[in-house]
């Protein structure tokens, strides 16, 4: 008995495995509904059988439908129909972004009409087949997001956004696709009225780890559309792109392919013919060529002109090694400057900072030890001849505001010509101004007195009587408080002058 069970079980694998690897479809790719990196777009920035519009940005690598900015639409759509009644497609994406949370989403589309621009991710509302939409953003509020749903719809319904179509779907899973090390790949496919979606998250490199998040039967798709891609963002934005997109044509086992791609017997000798005449048109074009410029052709050897695969990989190689060396000769050559500068830095600051200098005795004596200047004696002198300097330039700043003052005085006296009746002012001011330059004059005097004073007289002796031990104002400050006293008065006289020449108007 248990043999007999034993028996019927492996017969019953048997058949389950005969008729589940007979069913599996013959498989063809259609490249016209195909892309994928690198090399994506040409020189024109376009792709072979797509077209893109919207906010998309097309690149070598990937497509990004939208970037990471609010209120962004783009799609990219086939620009053929596509006459499959069963196929396969796996759509290679990578939606990121900065925030915990993304927005909105990105959808696939398998529709009897193009819907470059809308409002449900990117595309038209109420279109005719089949939408696949990653939803990033909780409308609902229900938690449940990032979401991976599959909607049929005839034309006629209107995707609900504020439920996030969860009534409307043929099914989903929740899974999240965003922020992942590897792209994430999502598998459609229909055969025999059944909608399959598979799901890659990405977490790994490995393209075939594929888990299954839906499957729906008896659904009615158009057996001819369009295939597309588009998203959209909100107030979030993410960056999504799209780095492949794959499709096959599903063939039952017992249907052969079509075989649209065949050329029948007439065509093929239309082709050679054409070929022929093509080839025979430039072998003569060559032949002309050769006899106008004879000169130019190297002896009539054609394939001498042009470079060959290995001559040109060895350029390349030389000139790399040549640019190479040039740039070290040029690092080389900056060392050696820059030791140069180090050793002469060196050789100063030794020479500054030497302890004592050995200076030879006469007659042959023992060498006598000279103190030299010190390091920090060279600083404290510099520093003193900046204090000197500023203290230099001070003075200068302030007799020249003084002598700007006095100008604009003497100026305004001269054009008032005679005093008025009464009126003594400009007298009294003409006064003050000669007082003031009779000072001034001192001042400077005495300056120049001081500094042309000579630090010591024959003899080593000092010029100057020893100091008396007595608290007195230094220079700078009796200096700056005269010329204080200076600017009060002329101020004074000013303001004195204006008083008196408003109240002159009243008579």
């Amino acid at each position: 008995m248990a043999a007999t069970m034993f028996s019927c079980g492996i017969l019953s694998l048997f058949f389950l495995f005969y008729f589940t690897f007979a069913e599996l479809p013959k498989t063809r790719f259609e490249y016209k509904f195909s892309f994928k990196g690198p090399h994506l777009v040409q020189k024109d920035r376009s792709i072979p059988f797509w077209e893109y519009g919207g906010d998309a940005i097309a690149s070598d690598e990937n497509i990004r439908i939208t970037p990471s900015l609010r209120s962004k639409r783009g799609w990219v759509w086939t620009k053929n129909i596509a006459h499959a009644e069963h196929w396969s497609i796996e759509v290679v994406v990578r939606i990121s972004g900065r925030g915990r949370v993304g927005a909105d989403g990105m959808a696939i589309w398998f529709t009897e009409a193009r819907g470059d621009d809308g409002t449900v991710f990117g595309g038209k509302d109420q279109w005719k087949g089949l939408g696949v939409f990653l939803d990033s953003f909780d409308n609902d509020g229900q938690h449940n997001n990032p979401y991976l749903m599959a909607m049929v719809n005839d034309g006629t319904k209107s995707y609900d956004h504020q439920s996030d179509g969860l009534t409307q779907q043929a099914g989903g899973c929740l899974r999240d696709f965003r922020n992942k090390p590897f792209p994430v790949r999502i598998k459609v496919e229909y055969y025999n009225k059944v909608l399959t979606v598979f799901f890659n998250n990405g977490l790994t490199n490995d393209n075939n780890a594929f888990e299954l998040c839906l499957r729906s039967e008896n659904v009615e798709l158009p057996k001819t559309g369009y295939f597309g891609v588009s998203a959209a963002t909100g107030g979030l934005a993410d960056d999504q792109d799209v780095l492949a997109f794959l499709t096959h044509s599903l063939f039952p086992p017992g249907q052969q392919p079509a075989d649209s791609q065949q050329v029948s017997d007439d065509q093929k000798k239309k082709f050679e013919m054409e070929f022929d005449e093509y080839y025979k048109e430039l072998e003569k074009q060559k032949q002309d060529y050769r006899q106008q410029h004879p000169d130019k052709m190297g002896g009539g050897h054609m394939p001498e002109m042009f470079e060959g695969q290995g001559d040109r990989e060895v350029r390349m190689i030389f000139e790399g090694q040549t640019m190479i060396h040039e740039t070290m000769r040029e690092l080389s050559r900056k060392l050696d400057e820059l030791l140069g500068r180090q050793e002469m830095t060196l050789s100063r600051v030794n020479s500054l900072s030497g302890g004592q200098v050995h200076a030879p005795a006469q007659g042959g004596g023992q060498p006598v030890m000279v103190d030299s200047i010190k390091r920090f004696e060279v600083e404290q002198l510099l520093n003193n001849q900046k204090d000197i300097m500023q203290g230099s330039r001070d003075v200068r700043i302030v007799m020249n505001d003084i002598q700007q003052k006095a100008n604009y005085i003497q100026g305004q006296v001269g054009q008032g010509g005679q005093p008025a009746a009464g009126g003594g002012g400009n007298m009294n001011l003409q006064l003050v101004v000669h007082e003031l330059q009779d000072n001034l004059k001192t001042i400077r005097r005495d300056v120049t007195t001081i500094i042309g004073r000579p630090a010591h007289v024959a003899g080593g002796a000092s010029a100057c009587p020893p100091p008396i031990d007595v608290s007195c104002v230094s220079p700078l400050l009796f200096f700056v408080g005269i010329i204080g006293n200076v600017i009060f008065l002329i101020a004074y006289f000013v303001y004195r002058q204006k008083q008196e020449d408003k109240a002159k108007k009243f008579y």
